[in-house]
Parts: C-alpha cells; sequence; structure tokens
C-alpha cells in the first residue's frame, strides 16, 4: 500500500518562501502522478499543481502560477513543491495525492475523486 506523507508546513510571513515534501514509502513515487491540494477553513479542496510520473509534465493552478514549483527527487522518493511569494491567501491544509498517469492526466488532474492515495496535510499559515 502506497503511503504518503506530508511535511514542511508552518508559519511563513508574506512574501516568504517554503518548500513541502510528499514522501513515499511502500512504492516507488516515480511510478506515479502526484498532485498537491490545499484545503482552507470552510473551503473546498482545491487542486494547486500536479506533475506526471516522468517529471516532464506539470500543471499549476492559476492562483499559484509563477509562484510555486513542483519538482521530484527519485533517491528521496520524494516529490517537492517550492512555494515562493506567499500571500495570506495561501494559507491552508497542504496535501499531496498520487494515482497513475492515465488516472490524473486522462482525467480532470484538480479533481479530488481522480486520486487514491492521499497523505495526511501540512498546515501552511502565511501572516505577518
Amino acid at each position: 500500500q502506497l503511503q504518503l506523507e506530508e511535511s514542511g508546513g508552518g508559519l511563513v510571513q508574506p512574501g516568504g518562501s517554503l518548500k513541502l515534501s510528499c514522501a513515499a514509502s511502500g512504492f516507488p513515487l516515480d511510478d506515479y502522478a502526484i498532485g498537491w491540494f490545499r484545503q482552507a477553513p470552510g473551503k473546498e479542496r482545491e487542486g494547486v499543481a500536479c506533475i506526471n510520473s516522468s517529471g516532464h509534465k506539470r500543471v499549476y493552478a492559476d492562483s499559484v502560477k509563477g509562484r510555486f514549483t513542483l519538482f521530484r527527487d527519485s533517491v528521496q522518493n520524494t516529490v517537492y513543491l517550492q512555494m515562493n511569494g506567499l500571500k495570506a491567501e495561501d494559507t491552508a491544509v497542504y496535501y499531496c495525492a498520487a494515482d497513475s498517469d492515465l488516472a490524473v492526466f486522462g482525467g480532470t488532474w484538480y479533481d479530488t475523486v481522480v486520486y487514491e492515495h492521499w497523505g495526511q496535510g501540512t498546515q501552511v499559515t502565511v501572516s505577518s
């Protein structure tokens, strides 16, 4: 069973940066497309970004384009979400999720129902 664990969240000032990690155990993460989602209090979970299994295809929500970057580290069996230029509206619990390239990019990458495997989330708070 693929298990995912997020880390790297915390409190940061507006304009600051954080790097979130999505680490896997049980299976090579390179076999999966990985999506990042976030959920703010009282709001629905929304797709932030997604990377395919090879790492050659990345997609981003308009709200984070140009500020967030996804990349893989196969040795560490981890996918990272580098977040720069953070804003108060980025405050949320961030989740990573995994499924096959076919499921994710054959469907709608930002739809939560596409993903079978989920982590527990890490809190990101952007505040002065």
